[in-house]
């Protein structure tokens, strides 16, 4: 009878699978992301203004009201501290070449205005917006940036915001060619908040510092972030679905990822979070589910003393929860929420054991909890009976909950033709999830940091 559940259970998490995407669309977890004051096309399209000359004449301090028309783009702001409000029913036109606006001043603070039309060159980073040459305190917020390639780049600057504001990429052109949302190249210190980013490339971040992703919502990307040889950055409250990868952490130190929901990551090896050669992050209270993957580890951490601590962490509803593609050590594993996965730990090679499990909730821990204090009276060990079968064809697992791979499984268990792999061992495993919960709530766990 028990074995009967099991295999219902597989099959029933097999369908809850297919029909995530749908399931999951219809639930809106960034409301506040993107424009929170409407933009309206201007009522004059057809004639032109000269954007320039105004910006030219503008002393700092200044504030330049846009009329309902289209503004000549390919703008230089070197003047600083002035605002340029397009107070909702305005465009700046780049026409199809080069960047749009570029700031090369600080303290400009661009609004409420439609940005369009950048070029198409990746050399030439053509862009909505470009901040370059160290400038710093720039504002851009409320505006709808698109047909651009890029939509913000942010090249050696620093302290800028960038909230609230719409970006997609050229339209017309595949995944791959198109660009990123905000580009983040060795800058240090800025804030991207509220922000919605669709039909865009990636977002990413390489050699920058210290900066802080808050609350946007990224759909129907590669990546949604991309962070290369940046340290000491925050991602938090983030929403990103159906993008190939939600977070990826390539060659980063220190990372603090807390609150974040990371959902339907498109095709069969779509990942909500990824870490490759990465140490000393802390990745903790955040959702993964309806994914191929729900953590990926690629010789992380790095530095097996630098430990990533996964922590607080619900990974649901997953081919494989968690997938280490080596024989990892140095991750600290505990608190975490599994559930209705197909397989919770999957590790291509060796064992997964000798990163430190500690106290998670495993759906399928088979055990009792006779003295009431919440942890299993036994240890959760997970092993691999029948891996052998995808590792000669990832088509296979395809069929994992099928009646038949849960019979040949159950057979494995019973009567291991092999000797099965050793997993993992959780010597504490959690017994009753909901008391869990509420005992770390208690504890205040969502603020705790350990630098």
């Amino acid at each position: 009878m028990k074995y009967q559940i099991l295999i219902a259970r597989k099959l029933f998490i097999l369908i809850y699978l297919l029909c995530g995407n749908l399931l999951n669309a219809q639930t809106d977890y960034a409301p506040d992301a993107g424009l929170i004051y409407p933009l309206k096309e201007p009522l004059n399209t057809k004639d032109t203004l000269d954007l320039q000359s105004l910006i030219d004449k503008a002393l700092p301090g200044d504030t330049i009201k846009l009329k309902s028309a289209v503004y000549r783009g390919r703008v230089v702001i070197r003047t600083g501290s002035i605002v340029i409000d397009g107070l909702g029913h305005s465009i700046i036109d780049g026409g199809k070449k080069g960047s749009v606006i570029k700031i090369r001043a600080n303290g400009v603070y661009i609004r409420n205005v439609i940005i369009q039309n950048s070029g198409g060159l990746h050399d030439y980073v053509d862009s909505g917006v470009s901040i370059a040459d160290s400038s710093e305190y720039n504002i851009v917020e409320n505006c709808r940036i698109r047909e651009c390639l890029f939509g913000v780049d942010i090249m050696q600057s620093f302290n800028n915001t960038i909230i609230h504001n719409e970006i997609s990429s050229l339209m017309k052109r595949t995944t791959a060619l198109k660009g990123d949302a905000i580009r983040l190249w060795y800058s240090k210190k800025n804030k991207v908040q509220y922000n919605y980013w669709h039909n865009v490339r990636d977002m990413v971040v390489w050699y920058s510092l210290e900066n802080l992703f808050q609350s946007n919502k990224g759909v129907g990307n590669r990546y949604s972030i991309h962070l290369m040889y940046s340290h000491n950055n925050r991602i938090q409250n983030n929403y990103f679905t159906g993008n190939s990868v939600g977070v990826f952490l390539m060659y980063s130190e220190k990372t603090i990822m807390t609150g974040n929901v990371i959902a339907n990551s498109k095709g069969p090896s779509g990942m909500c979070l990824g870490m490759k050669e990465t140490s000393s992050n802390q990745i903790l209270n955040n959702t993964f589910i309806y994914s191929a993957e729900g953590i990926h580890f690629d010789v992380s951490p790095f530095v097996p003393t630098k430990k990533n601590t996964i922590q607080d962490n619900e990974i649901a509803f997953c081919n494989i929860g968690m997938k280490f593609h080596n024989k990892q050590e140095g991750n600290l594993i505990r608190y975490n929420y599994f559930h209705n996965n197909l397989i919770s730990v999957f590790s291509e090679v060796g064992t997964a054991n000798l990163n430190t499990w500690e106290s998670n909730y495993w759906d399928d821990y088979a055990g009792f909890d006779r003295d009431d204090d919440n942890i299993g009276d036994n240890p959760y060990v997970l092993f691999s009976y029948t891996e052998h079968i995808w590792n000669f064809d990832d088509n296979a697992r395809f069929f994992y909950g099928a009646p038949i791979l849960s019979v040949i499984d159950f057979l494995e268990k019973l009567a291991p033709f092999s000797k099965p792999k050793l997993v993992l061992i959780d010597k504490k495993p959690i017994y009753n999830w909901k008391k869990q919960l509420k005992k770390r709530m208690k504890e205040g766990y969502e603020k705790k940091v350990d630098f």
